[in-house]
């Protein structure tokens, strides 16, 4: 299929199930003037996270507080319960059904992603990926589900966010912040390049707030009718792969030197399917409004507030991907040198 095919038939598919493009969320926001109101931001509850003294799973009073709500959870709260996970460089929602996070949260700045001069940093070199034990075992990710399974483990908070420490990186290959994904054109290419753009935001604004949200999203088949199909992997199944990946952003900058207390704000979501995508194909087509992504996952990402008096990202920055072939470039060197194969 084309290049310009693939992005269309991207484009459709989203667009078809959770609304409309750049145009949109541009036309419905030229006619706010109020910068929002930012809230102070708010930790939430874990129900299950990780003891890091222990390494054993931490169990929330939340479940005994919701078993009281009715005689009839007496005996216990069937949930859904979100495994909500506190880590170094982000926080994260496992959702136990599909056994990959719902979303994952992180705040970036360029603090955050500068190397400590003396102190000693993360080195993905030294990381690999790991079984999370402070999910319950029955709802865990397990390394053999991902074994010849046509995927990578796909990380929704990338590794390169997390460099302040060697616990913090080794926490984003914990397969509680993993999903399957489609390897060679997008998680070594396009996504590679639209979460290294993620990072760049942080040169322009003064935080940078990254939202990733695995979807499923339905397509119209043959008889007419939306179906959402997809595939689980491991034997037995146990690993839901997403159709689709969404980013979202909002980020803060002063709205002038002479007033830092006053925050001018940009949001912005990007969808993409769990595809291979041309590098050529522009960032701005997978554009969605956010209150599209918050319908396709259940999810409230930003107040009302917040989303009717913020810029759309794309007027406050250029929105526009950096194709950086690392992969390929190392690919030549060995074949130059006839060096084996990294494995």
């Amino acid at each position: 299929m084309p290049g310009s095919a693939i992005v269309h038939a991207a484009v459709f598919t989203a667009g078809a199930v959770i609304g409309g493009g750049i145009a949109a969320v541009i036309t419905n926001q030229k006619h706010q003037k109020t910068a929002p109101v930012i809230p102070p931001p708010q930790t939430p509850s874990p129900v299950i996270g990780l003891n890091t003294a222990t390494k054993a799973p931490q169990i929330s009073k939340d479940l005994t507080v919701a078993s009281s709500l009715h005689p009839v959870l007496k005996y216990g709260n069937p949930g859904p319960i979100p495994d909500t996970l506190i880590r170094k460089a982000y926080v994260a929602a496992y959702d136990r059904r599909l056994r990959h996070p719902s979303w994952t949260a992180e705040h970036l700045t360029k603090a955050s992603l500068t190397r400590p001069g003396s102190e000693p940093s993360g080195d993905r070199a030294n990381s690999k990926f790991v079984e999370d034990e402070s999910v319950p075992s029955q709802f865990r990710a397990r390394l053999q589900d991902y074994f010849k399974s046509g995927y990578d483990r796909g990380h929704m908070v990338p590794a390169a966010d997390a460099k302040s420490s060697q616990e913090a990186m080794d926490e984003t290959f914990l397969l509680s912040n993993i999903a399957p994904q489609v390897g060679d054109g997008f998680n070594r290419h396009y996504w590679a390049y639209l979460e290294e753009w993620c990072r760049r935001l942080t040169g322009t604004f003064q935080d940078v707030y990254v939202f990733t949200v695995p979807l499923y999203l339905p397509r119209k088949e043959s008889d007419g009718k939306w179906r959402v199909n997809h595939e689980v992997i491991g034997n037995p199944p146990n690993v839901s792969v997403p159709t689709h990946f969404a980013k979202v952003v909002l980020t803060t900058k002063p709205k002038t030197p002479s007033t830092p207390e006053i925050l001018e704000v940009a949001t912005g979501a990007f969808v993409l399917p769990n595809a291979i995508i041309p590098d050529e194909a522009p960032l701005e087509s997978f554009v969605v409004p956010v209150e599209a992504v918050e319908r396709a996952a259940g999810l409230t990402l930003f107040s009302e507030e917040i989303k009717r008096g913020s810029k759309h990202i794309c007027q406050s920055t250029k929105c526009e991907v950096v194709v950086r072939r690392f992969d390929d470039a190392q690919k030549n060197a060995r074949k130059a040198i006839g060096a084996p194969k990294s494995k």
